[in-house]
Parts: structure tokens; sequence; C-alpha cells
């Protein structure tokens, strides 16, 4: 899609921080989700709405919500799902409810962060000229998190060096996306659809940032509006690091490829070679991860079994995309 046909913002629109929804995703962690929903309520300015997505958690989590409900200084909403439909399902929901709350702009979070005290001003301040929006975050111990905002469309991966300094604009296009802080409006929303919550869980949201990215200039802006609080184990390679992974996760990410696949040729943009090279990448790190950062080899069987449900999903001629919002308005008429 051309510059031209692109959804932009009007220069003269103003930001109205009561328009935005703040939708989080939680699963039985309600010490981080505690952290984030306190640091909500010393935001300023506020947003106008809080949606908390529950994924069946077994813990406290619901105790906590209602707990904290009068301090946070706006609306929460709190939807309790009866199964853990993953972090894709639980963002897919929590946009659904946010954009029949008839938010403008939809920030969502995992519940492993919490929000710079002037976070939604800065972001702000960047919605008169975008309308998918990433800002930055502190890692666990302080330091700029570095975040693959760049896709090798043709293989779909990350592009690992894509540099990490800002010039003057303070913005660098990107292709991806990352529900760890994205910032939508609900116009790309309607025209792209909600997230697909088949992935259950990777990929999922770098394939939404990518489809926004199709209708609107996305970008990463240089303002720090997230800190993570959750440690994770990583191995340091001196120029990046890489991250501990699970069982699940290495399952999923290999799986998860099919729906990338079969997205791609949804929208015209699926080469054959290129796409089974980033699969064969992929498949590498994950490898590479196991033995470098758990010192292990044993996962391999779950990212085979990835590989080969995959092969089912991609032979799935009856499968279709998340529809765009208009269009379910419209059939539902």
């Amino acid at each position: 899609m051309n510059a031209s046909s692109r959804s932009s913002v009007p220069e003269s629109e103003a930001f109205d921080p009561s328009s935005v929804t703040i939708a989080i995703v939680t699963y039985n962690r309600s010490h981080l989700l505690t952290r984030l929903l306190e640091s909500i309520g010393r935001m300023e300015p506020k947003p106008g709405h809080v949606v908390v997505i529950d994924n069946a958690s077994t813990d406290d989590t619901t105790e906590v919500v209602e707990s904290l409900r009068a301090q946070l200084g706006t609306e929460l909403v709190y939807r309790r799902l009866d199964t853990n439909t993953g972090g894709s399902g639980g963002f897919s929901e929590g946009m659904r409810v946010a954009y029949e709350l008839g938010s403008e702009w939809m920030w969502l979070m995992d519940d492993d962060v919490e929000v710079i005290s002037d976070g939604l001003a800065r972001m702000g301040g960047w919605t008169p000229r975008f309308r998918s929006i990433q800002g930055r975050r502190y890692d666990y111990d302080g330091s700029a998190f570095y975040w693959q905002y760049r896709v090798a469309e043709s293989m779909a991966i990350p592009i690992p060096f894509a540099p990490a300094g800002f010039d003057a604009s303070g913005f660098k296009e990107m292709n991806s996306g990352c529900f760890e802080g994205m910032f939508i409006h609900r116009d790309i929303v309607r025209e792209i659809g909600l997230p697909d919550p088949r992935f259950f869980i990777y990929w999922d949201d770098q394939m939404y940032g990518w489809l926004a990215s199709r209708v609107t200039t996305s970008v990463i802006v240089d303002d720090f509006v997230l800190r993570r609080t959750r440690e994770i184990k990583q191995h340091d390679f001196g120029v990046r690091h890489m991250n501990a992974s699970s069982n699940a996760y290495r399952y999923y990410i290999m799986r998860n490829r099919a729906y990338l696949k079969q997205y791609y040729r949804a929208h015209g943009a699926y080469k054959p070679v290129p796409f089974a090279a980033g699969t064969a990448l992929t498949l590498a790190k994950e490898l590479v991860r196991l033995v470098l950062v758990e010192r292990t080899i044993r996962g391999t069987s779950h990212l085979a079994r990835g590989l080969r449900d995959g092969r089912k999903i991609a032979r799935d001629r009856s499968w279709r995309p998340m529809p765009p919002l208009a269009d379910a308005v419209e059939s539902s008429a």
C-alpha cells in the first residue's frame, strides 16, 4: 500500500487522555499485576478506562483487582475468562472490550510492566502524527530494552540488528508490533480487525503490527513509557541478549509459523523460498537458545511437534484471517 492511501491523523486533532483505554492481560501473576495497577494510580494524566483481562487465574487476582479499584482514579473493567486463552486470546478480548467502550486509543500491556507516571502524556504527544505507536521500555535492571522493531518481510522474522539509535526526528518507522506497549487508534483496529486469538502465544503481536503497518505509518518513538518488572534469564552476546524460553513457547513459535504463512497468503505477500528460510532460521535460533541459554538439548520434541501441527494449519484451505470490524458491524446490522 502506498503512502498516499495510508491512514493519517489530522494535525489539528487534539489528544484527549480520557479517550484511551489501557488493556492488560494477566494470568496467575497477581504480584506483578499489583505493581502495574499501582503505577497506573500514580499516572498523570490518567486514561479513561483500564480493562483487565484475567486468563482464568487460579491465584488471588480477582481480590487484588478489587482491592485496587478505588485507588486507580479511573474506571476499571474486569473480565475473568472461563479458560486460559493465552496472550493472544487475552489481547483480542481486551481490544474488543476497549473498542466497544468507544475508546479512540488502545494501549496494550502485559502484567509484567509498570507505567512511567507521565507515559500517557508522552504517547499523546505523538498522536497528532501517527496512529500506530510503540513507546520505549526500561528493562528490569533499568537499562534501555532493545526491541526488534523491523521485520524481514519476505522471511517473516525480526531483524535482530536494526539500528537502536534515533535521529533528531525522535521516531523510526516499524513494520512489527509488540503487545507490551502497543498504542493503536480505533480506526486501524476497525480496518484490520482484532488480534487473532488462534495464535495463543507468539508471533501474534508481530503479525498485528505488520498488518497495521500496511494501512498506516507505524512508528517506534524515543520516549520511555514503560518499565519491565520481571527478570528473565538471558545470555549476553555482547551486542544483543537472548532470553530463556519454555516448552510451550518452543511449540507455538514453530506451530504459528503456519498462521504467518496463511496471513501472508491472504495479503499476497507469501514467497515460499524466503519464508521457508525464515522458518529454518527460527528453528536454528531456538536450538541455539536451548544450548546456550538453557544449557540443555531437552525441548527439541516440542519444536518438532510445533512444525508438524503447523503443516496441518498451512494445508487448511478453509482458513480465513480475522475480519475487519467494519465488516462484522455491517453483517450484524
